[in-house]
């Protein structure tokens, strides 16, 4: 759903007030450390009820503020007019709250399905160039965003995983034995779901690259299980139980879903060993496009599973983007690869709405399309509005 209005109250750098951002795509323009980040920072907050940035809440506050407070507007189109929805966060010290059109939501999850955000960001160069942990993180970040099932089966394995490596400590083969079970079952779920997905990102990722890239070759989106691909709850037991003796040397368990690998392969070699940064950029940069694709198609199945008319042959619901954010992600890109990298997001018309940071001396007004609001920003202030 796209946002109409934002409110910012001792939010980092930002001024106290509130920006009008209804339109399909809103321009910050203004030199590093004015407060772009900041901005789509607050947007993120609002989607998910945490920060895009990591860190500990206590960083965000104003200097001199004991917490900070969020507000924004959304629109969600319903059958004759928008109804508006309301979402605000209020950090006091070390009490969070945070309210959906009044109501205090208990788990942030909650907000996962309601508006989410999909964030372009530096930061997501590791995707593609990091450790296998970070690649592991986005894809279950995905998966999440898709299945709430999927949070809580991954919070359920972290916290076994968490109990088994104390476990293998202090070999306690009792507790093992208690432990294994609830280790294959949570884990067997995960990798199936994974599966899934992967299925879902390779049936794109290949031909969205090159449409970019313009490499002349295939790359592959490739993901390796710990345990064998074909495996049930007493393979996983019979694996485990003849590891366990090496386990308990380690103190660590050393197979599972926390070991499973996502790479990049070209013509039989690793991809990310031999490419560009441009080209590790682009492969974050894909990744974020199909995750915001996915999202949109489930939202747009949900819909229809929900509509009588459309489950009796009427027309097939839209697709509901999420909220997408894009910091200063294009710096590493050449012209003609930015503007076919633009050319796969959303455009008028879509219900999308869009978030982009630019330098100043950026061509920023190549890339309008449609309903465009242009904000300069410097020093936490929203200045000289424009409307295209």
């Amino acid at each position: 759903m796209p946002f109409r209005r934002t409110r910012f109250a001792s939010f980092r750098n930002l001024e106290d007030g509130e920006i009008d951002v209804d339109a399909d795509r809103i321009f910050l323009i203004g030199e590093n450390g004015q407060g772009k980040t900041n901005f789509l920072e607050a947007l993120y907050y609002l989607c998910y009820g945490s920060s895009f940035r990591g860190g500990v809440d206590a960083q965000i506050p104003t200097s001199g503020s004991a917490g900070f407070g969020l507000a924004g507007l959304w629109s969600r189109d319903g059958e004759d007019e928008y109804l508006d929805e309301e979402i605000s966060v209020r950090m006091d010290g070390q009490t969070k709250e945070i309210r959906l059109n009044g109501r205090q939501l208990k788990d942030r999850k909650e907000l996962v399905f309601h508006n989410p955000a999909v964030v372009f960001c530096h930061e997501d160069f590791s995707f593609a160039a990091g450790d296998p942990e970070r690649r592991r993180f986005f894809f279950d970040q995905c998966a999440g965003m898709l299945s709430l099932s999927y949070i809580e089966t991954l919070r359920s394995f972290k916290r076994v995983l968490k109990q088994r490596n104390a476990a293998l400590k202090e070999s306690a083969y009792d507790l093992l034995d208690v432990l294994d079970p609830l280790f294959a079952s949570y884990g067997l779920e995960l990798m199936a779901a994974r599966k899934a997905l992967h299925g879902r990102f390779q049936k794109e990722f290949p031909s969205l690259y090159e449409s970019v890239a313009v490499l002349g070759r295939r790359v592959d989106l490739e993901y390796s299980t710990s345990w064998p691909a074909e495996v049930s709850v007493d393979s996983v037991l019979e694996l485990l139980a003849s590891r366990r003796e090496g386990e308990i040397m380690l103190g660590t368990t050393r197979s599972g879903p926390h070991r499973d690998r996502w790479n990049f392969g070209c013509e039989g070699e690793m991809f990310t060993e031999k490419a560009s940064t441009g080209q590790l950029r682009l492969v974050s940069l894909i990744l974020r496009v199909i995750e915001a694709r996915a999202y949109a198609d489930s939202a747009a199945s949900a819909n229809s599973a929900a509509s009588p008319d459309q489950m009796a042959g009427g027309s097939a619901a839209s697709p509901r983007w999420p909220v997408l954010l894009l910091d200063d992600v294009l710096l590493e890109l050449d012209v003609g690869r930015r503007r076919r990298f633009l050319d796969l997001l959303p455009g008028p018309g879509s219900g999308a709405q869009a978030f982009f940071t630019f330098l100043p001396e950026e061509p920023w007004t190549e890339y309008e399309n449609g309903d465009t609001i242009v904000y300069k920003v410097s020093h936490g202030r929203f200045q000289n509005q424009e409307r295209r």
